[in-house]
């Protein structure tokens, strides 16, 4: 709940505090994919981190598009550079390299859609649209499931989320859209609130599956502890980060608000 609460109060700061809330996210967020998929590679991973943290300031150059595509390009290409004459056994390198192509993509470049977002003429709408949206679906997800939960979602992954639970989850995302579609976003049609609602609900529920599914491939039960008795970073966001770019399509694209 406080980084959302964090997001929101930091949106009225203007775009620059909010990219460099957003920096800070991506950097912390880097850090602890890096310690679960690359631990031996503490110095590397401390690197990348920091490089990937600074790309979403990228984004409110005058020309961000193209600086942010050309910086992701070259910082992969500098943090793949740490590696090269580090390595003793040969065997890891593809491996541990993949690993760090991987991060650049699942943190940062999903997090710089919340830098996007902000930018659009109604941004701020949209930002909490996407927070309330996947908010209310994980919160609908909890109660629904813990009552009503009889047949397993994916239990490889999750063994802890069921069907029915997944069902009050959009139940819940469309529930908070058309909350926020009644109070504080009447730009927003009826139709829209229910397309945002069903695309991002479903979309935060792949994301919290994805990361659990990458927890269990590294054998670790949390993304890291700088949450206390949260996990880390990526477990309060992961949901947010597969949304975030569905938001910004819809916003940009498909609704043009």
């Amino acid at each position: 709940m406080a980084l959302p609460l964090l997001i929101l109060f930091i949106l009225k700061a203007g775009p620059f505090p909010f990219a460099c809330l957003i920096s800070l996210f991506s950097f912390l967020g880097l850090r602890e994919f890096y310690a679960m998929a690359i631990p031996a590679r503490w110095g590397e991973g401390m690197a990348a981190a920091v490089t990937g943290g600074l790309l979403p300031l990228a984004l409110l150059t005058s020309d961000p598009y193209r600086l942010f595509i050309s910086g992701l390009t070259v910082l992969v290409l500098m943090s793949g550079l740490l590696f090269l004459f580090r390595f003793r056994e040969m065997k890891a390198v593809a491996g541990e390299i993949s690993f760090l192509a991987t991060g650049f993509l699942y943190v940062p470049l999903l997090l710089c859609h919340f830098i996007l977002l902000r930018l659009l003429p109604l941004g701020t709408s949209w930002i909490f649209l996407l927070l309330v949206i996947v908010m209310a679906g994980d919160t609908f997800a909890y109660y629904v499931g813990s009552s009503f939960g009889r047949h397993k979602l994916y239990p490889a992954v999750s063994p802890n989320k069921s069907i029915e639970g997944a069902l009050g989850g959009v139940a819940g995302s469309l529930t908070g859209a058309l909350i926020c579609k009644a109070t504080f976003f009447p730009e927003l049609s009826v139709a829209a609130a229910v397309v945002a609602a069903i695309l991002l609900g479903v979309l935060g529920q792949l994301g919290d599956l994805f990361e659990s599914m990458l927890k269990r491939s590294f054998g670790v039960k949390d993304s890291g502890t700088i949450v206390p008795g949260h996990g880390g970073i990526l477990d309060r966001l992961d949901s947010m980060l597969f949304a975030a770019p569905a938001a910004y399509f819809c916003a940009a694209f498909l609704f043009r608000l």
